[in-house]
């Protein structure tokens, strides 16, 4: 079943001091490529999820984030009371008989009157953190399944239009041969010479097997039935199914330079709309 790159997952938890919340969302790349936001508390762990990233979601333009909320009464910011009383008593030293409660109003706005003390991670918090990004990445994943399989209806339901106006154009090649005969026959009694029949009839053969798309018809079914195939196989294969594209329509290229048919013509365009549309969707799969 495929995936698509495309997906969103959240997930919260509420710790006694603070709620932690994680978000990831993900949109089509060619690779890999992470974006990771989270407090600098935590960046020594930025390494070890990014790993865990990518095994995870394996391809796409990930963006991660990590999101703390303090809801206690907690803070990493403490007064730096040396230096507050240092600002204070050169104050009291301009003004003496300033209002001690004034001054210390004035001392705190001071540069490096507080001081932020880094966190250290506690390895508990850490292991509930943890949990909630793997909620998170199951989420994203959940999303990305449940995109793949309207991926899946869209990509069977236009392969289907194709293998149906395959057999439109196919069941016109008869038609096509016949008007071709005829407008070469047209043009040779329309000669004032001689022509050998047998000649004729050689050249028309060559001809028309220069014109013949049974080759291009088998090609292209080949080619219809791998990528269901594919579509149906348990590995990542968005790559894959863009390869077979490629080949599908270098089969729908020839068949139209072939026809020579203005019905058969207009059904090689809608076999190429299609294919276009296909074309567009299989780079958001995984």
């Amino acid at each position: 079943m495929i995936q698509s790159m495309t997906g969103f997952g959240k997930a919260s938890l509420q710790l006694p001091t603070k709620k932690i919340t994680v978000e990831i969302k993900s949109l089509n790349s060619k690779g890999l490529d992470v974006s990771v936001r989270m407090p600098s508390a935590f960046r020594e762990m930025e390494l070890g999820l990014r790993n865990k990233i990518g095994v995870k979601l394996e391809r796409g333009k990930i963006d991660f984030s990590l999101f703390v909320e303090v809801t206690g009464e907690e803070t990493s910011s403490k007064i730096n009371a040396p230096i507050v009383k240092a600002y204070i008593a050169q104050m009291q030293e301009v003004i003496p008989d300033a209002d001690p409660t004034e001054l210390m109003k004035m001392a705190v706005r001071m540069p490096d009157a507080l001081k932020t003390e880094r966190e250290e991670i506690d390895p508990n918090e850490w292991q509930n953190i943890e949990g909630v990004i793997d909620q998170a990445l199951e989420n994203i994943q959940s999303f990305r399944i449940s995109e793949g399989v309207a991926l899946e209806k869209e990509f069977l339901s236009r392969i289907a239009n194709i293998l149906a106006f395959m057999h439109e154009a196919v069941a016109l090649d008869g038609e096509r041969i016949a008007n071709v005969k005829a407008r070469l026959r047209t043009a040779i009694d329309e000669l004032t010479v001689n022509v050998d029949e047998n000649r004729f009839e050689q050249e028309l053969i060559y001809y028309l097997e220069k014109m013949d798309i049974t080759e291009e018809k088998v090609r292209l079914e080949n080619h219809l039935n791998y990528f269901i195939e594919t579509l149906a196989g348990t590995e990542a294969n968005g790559r894959k199914l863009g390869f077979i594209t490629q080949e599908m329509g270098r089969e729908i290229n020839t068949m139209g330079s072939k026809s020579n048919h203005a019905k058969m013509q207009k059904l090689v365009v809608q076999m190429k709309d299609e294919l276009e549309k296909i074309k567009e969707q299989v780079l958001n799969v995984l």
